[in-house]
């Protein structure tokens, strides 16, 4: 089974269209100056130590520009790696390595990036019930590979998009006069999803308790309002903490006693992973160096 086929038709797209937005009409430095016929070998390596997410993305992203290209994982996915470490080794036509070598680079980075980010918060919060979630705030176009990445470093993802789970906002609330008009229009539209609704006081906790909500997210409340908003539902609905989640506060977070702790830092401020791809072209038997 090839990288392509164990990867969505959704993130398969992602990469073709990042292909075609840097090859565009061809790689003419490329083209221009490696033979078509030469053969290459290379390895991706590790710049700094993080958690690795995306090399199947990057095996993908090779394959799809030459099927003949071979890539071959060291680490597994999801896994710590040190500086230096060689992540992979790549094989095949000289030109394809060299064209898609960036692209895959660019998706190996970012998800990484993310997935080391995710393990920081993951590792910060251990020993406590708390589960560390992801947002929406995701690079436009990359949000599957974002929440993989996610994935990846030991979170779990919230919602991928509008569709697949109802959340009452503030907004939604204020424009529907009140929490329980919105949440009664939510469960007409949409018995068989999923509600969740925002809170942005104890009342709100409250109310949405009294409403039979299942799920309710508590918007920027303060440790102490955490605290009370779980007494308050005593199991009765699982809590989100959201809002101004850092690595400094988070532990508090997940110690008032919360389910979920949701954060857009996740994917929106995770620094990119750094990671190289070293190249030595191919030599016939025989040839000096």
């Amino acid at each position: 089974m090839t990288a392509s086929e164990t990867l969505s038709p959704e993130i398969i797209a992602c990469i073709q269209r990042a292909l075609a937005e840097d090859i565009g009409s061809g790689d003419v430095t490329t083209d221009s100056i490696v033979p078509a016929d030469a053969v290459a070998a290379g390895q991706i390596i590790a710049k700094q130590a993080g958690i690795v997410a995306g090399l199947d993305v990057a095996a993908a992203t090779f394959r799809l520009v030459d099927e003949r290209v071979q890539f071959t994982a060291l680490v597994a996915e999801g896994a710590a790696v040190t500086a230096h470490q060689p992540l992979a080794t790549v094989t095949g036509p000289a030109r394809a390595l060299l064209t898609a070598e960036r692209t895959a680079l660019n998706f190996l980075g970012r998800m990484s990036g993310i997935a080391t980010h995710t393990r920081r918060f993951v590792d910060e919060i251990a020993g406590t019930a708390a589960v560390i979630l992801d947002t929406r705030k995701t690079a436009p176009g990359l949000r599957l590979l974002d929440k993989l990445a996610v994935q990846r470093g030991g979170g779990q993802n919230h919602r991928i998009g509008l569709y697949d789970m109802i959340l009452i906002k503030d907004n939604h609330i204020d424009f529907a006069g009140s929490l329980a008009e919105a949440v009664q229009r939510a469960r007409a539209a949409h018995a068989d999803l999923e509600i969740e609704v925002e809170a942005r006081t104890l009342s709100d906790v409250y109310e949405a308790l009294k409403l039979g909500v299942k799920r309710i997210l508590l918007d920027n409340m303060t440790l102490p309002e955490l605290r009370s908003a779980v007494t308050m539902a005593g199991g009765r609905a699982r809590l989100e903490a959201s809002g101004n989640v850092t690595l400094r506060n988070v532990r508090a977070i997940a110690e008032t006693g919360v389910d979920f702790i949701s954060s857009g830092s996740l994917t929106h401020s995770a620094p990119v992973f750094d990671a190289s791809f070293d190249l030595q072209p191919h030599r016939p038997e025989g040839e000096r160096a």
